[in-house]
Order: structure tokens, then C-alpha cells, then sequence
């Protein structure tokens, strides 16, 4: 999806400043959104694209101007909503007002003491792999209205296949409920004259992890 929220190697937004010991939360409801996200995706309600999506459709001006958790909470209204786990009125009363929506779990202290850890996106392959390391590939010049996980920045290069991942589950599919759809996935690099331009250092290289639908025989 083209929006604000692709700024990798836009002018503009100044120097990143990083916060010297900088601490986790900057404020108590950092940590609960957090932990409302976690308890959701680990209950089955959505998946880690489906968030990124509902924060990539977020207004332009409320994606700037928000705090990076901030965005998280919006984005979580939005799922909360649009998957039928609560009203807009309900949200707004700050509690249930018709029966609530079953989960396939429910995410306990239990479960967070035994060690929580992030379920796998390892799938089955579905088909032979297309490209090898060392393989010379094009990023597709793609614009889709949806989730995709290949900048902008990225689009329309040509690289050099370094790894190959296996199969995963595939962020374009997922984030618009069309299931798993398993793709490779593969590390590229890219010389960084090649994303940057003639005036960038010759030194440099970026790797981005892509995914086979993303690329073709350069």
C-alpha cells in the first residue's frame, strides 16, 4: 500500500534522534496496548499483518502525528471493530453491551510464565523454489491498494540473491483474510547506488528480505 507510512529514503523528517536510555514505555498504557495487542494475537482474533495494515490505513495526518503505540491502539479499535469483537459504542462506553465474540484462546498469566514466544510462519512449500543465491533479480514495480512488505525504496532494483528462507506465510494474503498463501522468502542485496543513486556511497549495500511473488529474473 502506497501511503505515508513508506518513508524509507523520503526527504523531509530530519534527523532520527535517538533518546539516550531511552526506557520501554514512555507511559503505563504503552505497556497495556502492548499487551492487549499480544493477548489478541496469541487468542487468534488477527495476525501481526493484519495490525500493520490497520495502521498503514490510518489518516496521513493521524499516522504523523501519532506516537508509535498510539498508532498501535488505533489500529487495534479498527480490528477490534471491523472483526465484529466489539462496537464502536462499546468502545466508546468502555464495556460489553451484546455477548461477546468467541476466540479460539484465551492468552493467561499461566501461559505467559511457561514462556511466550511468537508463533511460527514457517508453511509448506507449494511449489519448487524459483531462484538460488547468487541468482541476479528485479523487484517488481508493484502499487497495490493493500499490506505489502517491499518498499517503495526497493521497487523496480535489481539485486543479488544472498539466502533463502523457506516458505512463510505470505503478509500480502494474510492482511486481506485471503489465508497463508506460502511463498519464498529470500534475502536480496542491492549495491546502494542502486536504491540511493549515482551520489550514494559506493560502500554501502542494502539487504531487504523479499518475497518470491516480489521478484523476477533480472
Amino acid at each position: 500500500m502506497d501511503s505515508v507510512h513508506d518513508m524509507g529514503g523520503t526527504d523531509g523528517f530530519g534527523k532520527v534522534e535517538v533518546e539516550k536510555n531511552e526506557p520501554p514505555f514512555h507511559a503505563k498504557w504503552e505497556g497495556r496496548v502492548l499487551a492487549m495487542q499480544r493477548a489478541m494475537g496469541y487468542a487468534g482474533a488477527w495476525h501481526i499483518d493484519h495490525s500493520r495494515f490497520a495502521q498503514e490505513k490510518l489518516p496521513p495526518v493521524t499516522y504523523l502525528s501519532a506516537s508509535y503505540y498510539k498508532r498501535w491502539a488505533l489500529a487495534m479499535e479498527s480490528n477490534v471493530t471491523e472483526r465484529g469483537f466489539a462496537t464502536p459504542e462499546e468502545l466508546k462506553a468502555g464495556h460489553a453491551q451484546t455477548p461477546g465474540k468467541q476466540l479460539p484462546r484465551k492468552l493467561t498469566t499461566d501461559v505467559v510464565s511457561a514462556g511466550l514466544t511468537r508463533s511460527s510462519f514457517y508453511r509448506q512449500q507449494q511449489g519448487p523454489q524459483k531462484f538460488q543465491p547468487g541468482d541476479k533479480v528485479r523487484t517488481k514495480n508493484i502499487h497495490p491498494a493493500t499490506h505489502t512488505r517491499l518498499p517503495r525504496y526497493a521497487r523496480d532494483k535489481v539485486g543479488v540473491v544472498e539466502l533463502c528462507h523457506g516458505c512463510h506465510m505470505y503478509p500480502d494474503s494474510v492482511a486481506t483474510d485471503k489465508g497463508d498463501d506460502p511463498q519464498w522468502l529470500y534475502t536480496v542485496v542491492f549495491d546502494g547506488r542502486e536504491i540511493w543513486g549515482p551520489d550514494a556511497d559506493p560502500t554501502l549495500k542494502v539487504s531487504i528480505d523479499a518475497f518470491e511473488p516480489y521478484l523476477e529474473p533480472a
